[in-house]
């Protein structure tokens, strides 16, 4: 059984109507103020670019983690326009799941041609 199953299917939606809407070739800052236009529409519950804090031995750090949206207070999303994504950018949404204490998230790659890619991690 999926988590999640009925809100990952809306904001899939939302990702692929963005893309449907724009295609390849903008910037992410384009494909973010899109997808965050598009969620409002179809009344999804999300947060633009939170800020999540990191703790080391329950010591709260001066650095946080800021992925691109947090929808329904528990699937982190994060978008990127490259033509191939690298072990990096998994292990980041791994990293930011971990930080928000979350078990679901999306990386979305915009760059990917001929369509966009979502990669569904699961913590």
């Amino acid at each position: 059984m999926l988590i999640y199953e009925d809100e990952s299917y809306a904001i899939r939606g939302a990702i692929f109507e963005v893309y449907h809407q724009l295609g390849t070739g903008f910037l992410e800052s384009v494909y973010q103020e899109s997808l965050e236009r598009e969620l409002l529409i179809r009344s999804i519950p999300f947060v633009p670019q939170p800020q999540l804090d990191l703790y080391y031995k329950g010591e709260k750090l001066n650095q946080f983690y800021k992925p691109d949206f947090i929808c329904f207070d528990s699937i982190i999303v994060e978008l990127k326009d490259l033509s191939t994504l690298a072990n990096e950018h998994q292990a980041q949404v791994l990293n930011y799941l971990k930080a928000g204490q979350m078990k679901l998230g999306f990386l979305v790659n915009f760059g990917s041609s001929p369509k966009v890619t979502i990669h569904r991690f699961v913590l």
